[in-house]
C-alpha cells in the first residue's frame, strides 16, 4: 500500500521511451544498463512514496476523512520507524543500481541520481517541502519527463540530442497529470491541512481544465520531431490513446467522489503507460 503501485507506470514509461529513442541510433543496446536504469528509477519512486507517507503523517496531512486510500503511517498500519527504514532501504537499492550506471555511463549519472533522490525526499519532507507549495507538478514534469527520458537515453548513447528533450515533454506532461488527479481528489483535506498544492491554489474547476490541457498537449507535442524533419511518422502512434485519454478527462471533469477519482488516478497511470509503450514502439519502427 505504501509503495503505491498505481504511480509506478510513471517511472517505467520514460525509461522505455528514452531507451527506444537510443535504439534508433544504435543496435547494440546495453540491456544490463537498461535494467539498472529501470530498477533504479522504480526504487527511487517507491522510496519517494514511502517518504511521502511518513512525512505527510508527521505533518497531519493524511487525515481519516481523505478520499484516497488509507496511508499506512497515518492509518497506524505500520510503525513510522518501519516506514522510515523501508524508505532508506529503497533509496539504498537505487544507489546500488546507480553505482553500476556510473561505471557504464560516467559521473553524470551520479548527479542525476542524487538530484532524483533529493527531490523525492524534499517533496513532502524537509523544512519547506515543495509539494506543500504547489510545485509538485513542476518537479514531476522535470524528473519523470526531462530527466528520466534524457537520462535513459544518455545511459545508452553517452550523448544528448534535442529529440530526447522533445519527447520528454509529452511524457512529463502525462506524469504530472497523474499528480494533478491525486491533488484534485485530496483538494479539501489538503486545504484543511495547510497543504497548498496546485489544486488548492487554482481551485477544482481550473485544475480540471489544467488536467485536460496537459493530456491533450501531450498528444499535440509528441509528433514534434517528425514535424521538424527528424524520426518518422510512427510518432503519431500514441494518438491511438486519444479515446481513452478523452474518457479519463471526462471522468476527472464530472466526478468528485473518492472512488471515481481513485479510478481516474489509476486510469491516468494506465494512459501514460499505454502512450509511452506506443511511443516506444513507434520509435523502434522508425
Amino acid at each position: 500500500m505504501a509503495a503505491r503501485p498505481r504511480t509506478l507506470p510513471a517511472t517505467v514509461a520514460p525509461v522505455l521511451v528514452g531507451t527506444a529513442l537510443a535504439a534508433t541510433e544504435r543496435d547494440d543496446l546495453n540491456w544490463a544498463a537498461f535494467a539498472a536504469a529501470l530498477l533504479g528509477a522504480l526504487f527511487i519512486q517507491v522510496g519517494t512514496n514511502l517518504s511521502n507517507d511518513y512525512s505527510d503523517a508527521r505533518r497531519g496531512a493524511d487525515t481519516e476523512d481523505r478520499l484516497g486510500p488509507v496511508r499506512v503511517t497515518a492509518g497506524g498500519l505500520v510503525p513510522p520507524r518501519q516506514v522510515l527504514v523501508a524508505t532508506y532501504v529503497s533509496f539504498g537499492l537505487a544507489v546500488l543500481c546507480g553505482v553500476y550506471l556510473i561505471a557504464v555511463a560516467g559521473w553524470v549519472l551520479l548527479l542525476i541520481g542524487a538530484a532524483s533522490i533529493l527531490a523525492g525526499v524534499l517533496y513532502t519532507g524537509g523544512p519547506r517541502p515543495y509539494g506543500y507549495e504547489g510545485l509538485g507538478e513542476v518537479f514531476v514534469f522535470l524528473f519523470f519527463g526531462i530527466v528520466a527520458v534524457a537520462g535513459s537515453y544518455y545511459v545508452q548513447t553517452k550523448s544528448l540530442e534535442w529529440e530526447a528533450f522533445a519527447l520528454a515533454v509529452p511524457v512529463g506532461l502525462l506524469a504530472a497529470a497523474i499528480l494533478v488527479v491525486n491533488n484534485v481528489r485530496d483538494l479539501e483535506t489538503d486545504r484543511r491541512a495547510g497543504k497548498r498544492t496546485l489544486a488548492v491554489r487554482l481551485g477544482r474547476h481550473r485544475t480540471r481544465n489544467l488536467f485536460a490541457a496537459m493530456v491533450y498537449l501531450a498528444l499535440l507535442t509528441v509528433p514534434v520531431p517528425w514535424i521538424a524533419g527528424s524520426l518518422s511518422a510512427w510518432l503519431w502512434l500514441p494518438w491511438a490513446t486519444l479515446p481513452f485519454a478523452a474518457s479519463v478527462v471526462r471522468l476527472v471533469r464530472q466526478r468528485t467522489d473518492g472512488p471515481s477519482l481513485n479510478r481516474a488516478l489509476g486510469r491516468a497511470g494506465q494512459l501514460e503507460l499505454a502512450f509511452c509503450v506506443l511511443l516506444a514502439a513507434g520509435l523502434l519502427l522508425t
